[in-house]
């Protein structure tokens, strides 16, 4: 562990960046050159002491997954995530594990995309990260492990998944899901973790292999949903989807698609100092 490279590369980072990049409003009475500690701290969910500590070289060495944190954060690029891995003594994340990081301008993209629901989603469906509106329409979807951070292994094998789409949209949903998912393993020829999700998915749900020996492809492109929020009503939804030049990470942007779901999302912002309960 390099410490006072480390802490120069972090101040020199959280210095470089404008609190208006990342959601935070610019105040006339601001001195702060880029960011305050207390802003990243926040932004990482750590704390306050701890990226002081960081920043003056006196930390012990930070784990994977608070450099990870940082890296999102301060908004780094896949180089300077990889630096900033060294620097702290440990490996790069391998191949996998950058796919699971959602890139620094997909995460600047939804700070500016702060009104509509937005989050960055992997090739897989694994949320990777979310806006506020994303996380009070749909709840925090970031926290899930194992098999359950693929949004089409929960669909297939939990039921309470699909309690917040209408039965009418299910099979629509349920084809979807599985045309995407046959469009990443087409990519992903001979990928381990692509296979493996396959396979415990056919195994754990017939309807998953009946459409997955249907053999259709289909990336996830625009579409319309509806969504049953739990507080504020149905929601008919817009959802357009960026994809990565190299289509490992998707950026889904949710707008209303009628005058109602704005009413309903206006309130939802009001309500949003309660926050949508996160699922188990």
């Amino acid at each position: 562990m390099e410490r006072e490279q480390l802490a120069d590369f972090l101040r020199r980072r959280r210095e470089a960046i404008r609190p208006a990049e990342v959601g935070i409003t610019d105040g006339p009475r601001r001195r702060t050159a880029g960011l305050r500690r207390e802003e990243v701290a926040m932004l990482a969910g750590m704390s306050v002491d701890y990226v002081v500590r960081l920043e003056q070289g006196r930390s012990s060495q930070p784990s994977p997954q608070l450099l990870g944190a940082l890296a999102r954060a301060l908004r780094l690029s896949d180089d300077e995530r990889a630096h900033l891995f060294h620097l702290a003594g440990h490996p790069p994340p391998p191949a996998e594990g950058v796919a699971r990081m959602a890139r620094a301008g997909l995460i600047r993209m939804l700070d500016l995309l702060g009104d509509a629901s937005a989050l960055v989603m992997s090739d897989l469906g694994e949320i990777l990260a979310q806006n506020r509106m994303s996380v009070l329409v749909g709840g925090d979807r970031t926290g899930f492990t194992g098999d359950r951070r693929y949004l089409v292994h929960r669909w297939f094998t939990e039921p309470a998944e699909r309690a917040g789409r209408p039965p009418e949209e299910h099979a629509h949903h349920s084809r979807q899901l599985v045309a995407d998912l046959r469009a990443a393993a087409g990519r992903r020829a001979g990928d381990p973790v692509v296979a493996g999700l396959v396979a415990r998915l056919r195994a754990a749900s017939p309807e998953f292999r009946e459409l997955w020996e249907a053999h259709e492809v289909a990336v996830r492109r625009a579409d319309r949903k509806t969504l049953l929020h739990p507080r504020v009503g149905p929601l008919l939804m817009d959802c357009e989807t960026l994809i990565t030049p190299d289509q490992g990470q998707q950026l889904l942007v949710l707008t209303p698609a009628d005058a109602e779901t704005r009413e309903r999302l206006e309130l939802l912002r009001v309500l949003g100092v309660e926050e949508f309960p996160t699922r188990p």
